[in-house]
């Protein structure tokens, strides 16, 4: 019989409203109760290392949770599930799919609407969850998000809307199954990357968005000792208003990494227009085109990237295409 171990920390998923509709963490996750439709076709394993808002979330917590995988597959569990708060789910899935170099299903799932209001999507994201780890054909698929009947990659997949149950998408193209009953079938196949096992963490790596009439303030703001990297979301293809080179040129000046992606929803960031401030000239001034990730993905494989300790060419290399 297969052993899924589910790791609860916190989240919508875990909260309940009061009875004025505001939403707050429970004192007992309704969730650890909900084994009954398992019994006898697997051995459900449950823990609550964290019980966190989704903005509490830190790279810290993500780290201490992809050790508690990895302890687990040594133990020989067969599948992982981890309820997260949606608000940093991607964030944190991504972080463990750039991390953990591990064969077994991991599969992250939350809730738009906690344990007591109309509608609750949390005991069914989590049954479809579980139903996913277990299966075999999740394996070697790196870090799954399961929500909504659809299984998404961790890789790719963004919330998409503040409140809609189907929040979860993956803009330009979209999920990788689809989940019926207690089954899950796969349609697409994900290129593999290099997994990054780290013990430690970078810090001071940024995140900015650009935006019509952006000068260097911001970034010159950013010109610390202590700052070790930042990602742009740049405009459309991958281009910045001229007013924002000197400051971004003094950061490079200093070897800081800027790492470049749109804020487009959909596409991917490229070295395009030759003007000034276009992708052609950024590209020249050093700065690193992420392509396929948005903002905070890429700021999460900056992040494990520096953890490591690339540099230079390599850190460029690792950063600059999403699947590799």
């Amino acid at each position: 019989m297969k052993k899924i171990l589910v790791l609860h920390t916190g989240g919508t998923i875990a909260m309940s409203a009061d009875q004025t509709g505001n939403i707050l963490p429970n004192e007992h996750n309704p969730l650890l109760d909900a084994t009954g439709e398992f019994s006898g076709k697997l051995q459900l394993i449950t823990e609550e290392i964290f019980n966190l808002p989704s903005p509490h979330m830190i790279p810290e917590r993500m780290l201490e949770l992809g050790n508690r995988i990895l302890k687990a597959e040594k133990e020989g569990i067969d599948g992982v599930v981890v309820t997260h708060g949606t608000d940093t789910l991607e964030e944190t899935a991504y972080f463990l799919d750039l991390t953990l170099p591990t064969h077994i299903p991991i599969v992250v799932t939350g809730a738009m609407r906690s344990s007591n209001e109309i509608g609750s999507d949390g005991l069914y994201n989590f049954r479809n969850a579980v139903w996913t780890a277990y299966a075999d054909a999740a394996r070697d698929k790196g870090v799954l998000v399961a929500m909504n009947d659809e299984v998404h990659t961790a890789r790719f997949v963004t919330k998409t809307h503040t409140t809609n149950v189907s929040t979860f998408r993956t803009p330009t193209f979209g999920p990788i199954g689809l989940i019926s009953k207690q089954h899950v079938h796969f349609y697409q196949e994900l290129i593999n990357q290099e997994i990054c096992h780290i013990d430690h963490l970078a810090n001071h790596v940024y995140l900015l968005k650009a935006y019509a009439g952006m000068s260097s303030e911001l970034f010159d703001a950013l010109d610390l000792p202590t700052t070790n990297g930042l990602v742009i979301e740049a405009l459309g293809a991958g281009n910045l208003p001229p007013q924002t080179l000197p400051g971004i040129q003094r950061l490079l000046d200093r070897n800081i990494p800027i790492v470049l992606v749109s804020r487009c929803f959909n596409g991917v960031a490229e070295d395009v227009y030759d003007y000034e401030g276009g992708g052609v000239e950024l590209k020249k001034m050093g700065i690193i085109f992420c392509r396929g990730l948005n903002g905070q993905k890429a700021r999460i494989k900056l992040l494990v990237a520096l953890s490591a300790g690339k540099k230079g060419a390599e850190l460029k290399a690792y950063v600059n295409n999403a699947v590799s």
